[in-house]
This record gives structure tokens, C-alpha cells and sequence, in this order.
């Protein structure tokens, strides 16, 4: 999903507020709607499915706290909540009813993008199953072991990092630099020698490898079947 693909609701009765949110964000490739208090979102919730909602507390009528609770009951759509500055029991309230953020007023519009990034960030990013098959080879990430063949092979934990990151993205060629920084460790030759290692603990055949393959010039790649 495309950063132009999330549609993002800002709620807030000052009408400044919402234009400048609202501008800030298109500009950084969101869509965006606004609603002037907690009846006006609501309306919009029931006929668009929006993927991050931003709302201020203090709004005329019902308050933002109130509305996050309402929309938590039947909703998982993320929740940033836009707080007084130094009114710490409206954020603690806020994380008890469900809301995902929260950001204290005034704030700077590039703090609200990085939150909104965040949360992006982890409704992009796929969850693993503690076991996972590559052909043959059965992967589990918690115990540290590959089964393929009736053979168990173990893996250490920088092992681990490296199909953990692949398997997110199957597909992706990933430099010899890219796997360094997951691993911390810069040398080439090292980084050559585990992936060769990984290698023989999953393909039937290393030397003629189906599922993790050098991409001359490029680095390295995961296919999943």
C-alpha cells in the first residue's frame, strides 16, 4: 500500500488546524479529510473506511477521548490523539481507551508525519508465523531451527535477522550492504560466507539454489513458493 493509498481522517474544530494538517499531509502524499468535531467524523466513518484517524481532545460536544472509546468498540483503525500540552492525565486516558499515539499542542506538522509514519510503518510491515516453509525446509524463528529432510539444523540469531527481514519481503534483492546494516557486520566476505551457510540449512540443493539466489551484481534474493 501506496503512502497516496491511506486515507487519513483530522478531526479538530479549529478550523487553522485542519487546513494546515490537512495541506502538509497531500503535500507528503496522503489523502486526507477533515471534520470539524465528534458528529461530523462520525458521519464520514460510516460511509469511508479510513486508515489513520487524528483527533483533538477538547471539541465542542463530544469530546475525542469519548469518541475513540465509541470507535475502539467495533474498530482497529489507528488513533492519534492531538492533547493540551501538559494535560498528562487526557494522554494516559487516551492510551487506556485505545488510542495508538497522541501528540501534545501546539505541535510542529513534521512531528504529526513521523507519528503517522510509525503507524504506516507497522500496517505495511507483514506478521510472521513463528513457522514458515521454503520448499522443503520447514523455518521455525522462535526455536532457532530448520528441519529439512528429517535433518534439524540450527540457526544463531544473526541467521535469524537475515530470513526474518527476506521473509518480509520475498522477492526483494537485498545488497550486501543492506544485510550488513541487519546484521550489523560490514566485511562482504563475511556476509558471502552466512548466506552461503543459510543456503545449506534450507535448498534441497545449494549448489543449485530454487529459493535463496545470488543476483549477479546485485546481492541477494528470497523467493517463496
Amino acid at each position: 500500500m501506496n503512502k497516496n493509498t491511506f486515507h487519513i481522517l483530522v478531526v479538530d474544530d479549529d478550523n487553522r488546524i485542519r487546513e494546515l494538517v490537512k495541506e502538509y499531509l497531500e503535500e507528503n502524499n496522503f489523502l486526507v479529510t477533515t471534520a470539524r468535531d465528534a458528529y461530523d467524523a462520525k458521519k464520514k466513518i460510516e460511509i469511508i473506511k479510513f486508515d489513520i484517524l487524528v483527533l483533538d481532545i477538547m471539541m465542542p460536544g463530544e469530546s475525542g477521548l469519548s469518541l475513540t472509546k465509541n470507535i475502539k468498540k467495533n474498530n482497529k483503525t489507528p488513533i492519534i490523539l492531538l492533547t493540551a500540552k501538559g494535560e498528562t492525565s487526557d494522554r494516559i486516558e487516551g492510551l487506556e481507551v485505545g488510542a495508538d499515539d497522541y501528540l501534545g499542542k501546539p505541535f510542529e506538522p513534521k512531528e504529526l508525519l513521523l507519528r503517522i509514519n510509525n503507524i504506516v510503518n507497522k500496517i505495511q510491515k507483514p506478521t510472521l508465523s513463528s513457522e514458515i516453509y521454503i520448499g522443503d525446509a520447514l523455518i521455525n524463528l522462535k526455536k532457532l531451527n530448520i528441519k529439512i529432510n528429517n535433518k534439524n539444523k540450527k540457526i544463531n540469531p544473526q541467521e535469524r535477522r537475515i530470513l526474518e527481514k527476506m521473509l518480509e519481503y520475498p522477492g526483494k534483492v537485498f545488497s550486501r550492504e543492506d544485510i550488513g546494516k541487519i546484521i550489523n557486520i560490514s566485511k562482504e566476505r563475511t556476509i558471502d560466507v552466512m548466506i552461503t551457510r543459510l543456503r545449506q540449512k534450507i535448498e534441497s540443493n545449494p549448489k543449485n539454489p530454487k529459493y535463496l539466489q545470488t543476483i549477479r551484481g546485485s546481492g541477494y534474493v528470497l523467493w517463496i513458493e
